[in-house]
C-alpha cells in the first residue's frame, strides 16, 4: 500500500512478465501460446474496453493466467477526479468480469504509467495494489518506431535484477503498423533470461490477503 510498485519484493533470481491489454489482440495466441509451451507464469493487466471488444481473447488470457485491472478507457489517472478514478477501476472489474467469468485479481497499473501519490491512494482504497515496472520493452512504439527483437532483448538483459518487473504489450502498435514487437521477441526474450540463470515469478505475492488469482479451466 502507498507505493507504485517496481520491484517484487525477493532475494531470488527470477523476473515477472507482464502485459498489458490495452488495444489490439493480435499478439495474443503468439504469447499465450509461448507461455505456456515454457510453463511460464505471466500477469496481464487488461483494459474493460479490451475484455469487452476482444472477449474470446481475453478469455484465453484467463484461462492460464491472473488478469489484473489497467482501468476501463485507459486515462491518465491524474487528470481525473476521485470519482472519476474509482469508476474507471470499477467498471473495468465489471468487463472483465462478464467476459472471463471472474473479477480481475486486485492487482492494478496506471495508464500510461501515469500516477501521483493521490491516485495510489485512491487506487489503494478500493483494494487494489498498484504495480508499475522495472523496465518497458518499448515494444509498443513498433517496427515504425525502431523496435524489435534486438532491441527488447536488449532493454530486458540491461535491467535483470532479482524481481524484475517486465512490461510488454499483447497488441499491434497501429493500424498503420502491424508489427506485434512484444509478441514476436517473446520465446528470443525467455530464452536470453533464461540463458542468464533466471527464473519467472507471478505477482501473486503483491496481492493484498485474500485476493489470491484463481485460474479457470
Amino acid at each position: 500500500m502507498g507505493q507504485d510498485v517496481t520491484v517484487v519484493p525477493t532475494r531470488e533470481r527470477k523476473v515477472a512478465l507482464t502485459f498489458d491489454c490495452g488495444g489490439g489482440d493480435e499478439g495474443v495466441d503468439h504469447v499465450v501460446g509461448t507461455l505456456g509451451e515454457w510453463g511460464i507464469p505471466a500477469t496481464f493487466f487488461m483494459t474493460g474496453r479490451f475484455a469487452s471488444a476482444h472477449t474470446a481473447a481475453a478469455r484465453r488470457i484467463a484461462r492460464a493466467h491472473p488478469v489484473g485491472n489497467h482501468s476501463m478507457t485507459h486515462p491518465a489517472f491524474p487528470r481525473l477526479t476521485r470519482e472519476q478514478r474509482a469508476e474507471e477501476v470499477r467498471s473495468a472489474a465489471e468487463a472483465v468480469e462478464r467476459a472471463v467469468g471472474r473479477p480481475p485479481v486486485r492487482l492494478f497499473r496506471f495508464p500510461y504509467g501515469e500516477v501521483d501519490r493521490e491516485c495510489v491512494e485512491d487506487v489503494n482504497a478500493l483494494g487494489y495494489t498498484c504495480v508499475r515496472w522495472t523496465v518497458d520493452t518499448l515494444g509498443w512504439k513498433g517496427a515504425t518506431g525502431g523496435v524489435g527483437t534486438e532491441s527488447v532483448v536488449a532493454r530486458v538483459l540491461g535491467a535483470l535484477v532479482p524481481g524484475a518487473i517486465v512490461l510488454l504489450h499483447v497488441g499491434r502498435t497501429s493500424s498503420a503498423d502491424p508489427s506485434t514487437v512484444d509478441a514476436t521477441a517473446l520465446p528470443t526474450l525467455v530464452r536470453a533470461i533464461s540463458e542468464r540463470g533466471y527464473g519467472f515469478l507471478s505477482l501473486e505475492r503483491l496481492l493484498v490477503p485474500g485476493s489470491a488469482p484463481v485460474v479457470v479451466d
